[in-house]
């Protein structure tokens, strides 16, 4: 069992990336609003002000939590966020997997598609 995890500053791309969890058998999900720490140190602290300029994010980023039990479900939804989110780019996204030992309150289920 894994978590994924999707940091999503482009939200404009939040429907297609939902569609590929669905697409790839992913069950449920939670998203989070969040601020990036470089915005917050922007906006909040006077002697970052500098750093207003060179922010291109929307903002808010978009966090994305997912318990996915199947390893085939976690390799083909990495690869469609790959195919719809440029990870080389700055200020794109950040994905990463953990694994999970205990899991309490989710019914797994498979998708009958």
């Amino acid at each position: 069992m894994h978590l994924l995890v999707l940091v999503l500053n482009k939200e404009e791309l939040l429907d297609e990336v939902l569609e590929a969890f669905v697409e790839a058998g992913v069950t449920g999900a939670t998203i989070v609003d969040s601020v990036g720490m470089g915005k917050t140190l922007a906006y909040r602290i006077p002697i970052f002000a500098a750093l207003r300029k060179s922010i291109k994010t929307s903002d808010y980023n978009k966090v994305i939590f997912s318990v996915i039990q199947n390893d085939q479900v976690l390799k083909d939804v990495i690869a469609l966020l790959e195919g719809i989110i440029d990870f080389d780019q700055p200020g794109t996204g950040l994905l990463f997997v953990v694994p999970v030992s205990l899991v309490k309150g989710i019914q797994f289920e498979e998708l009958a598609w």
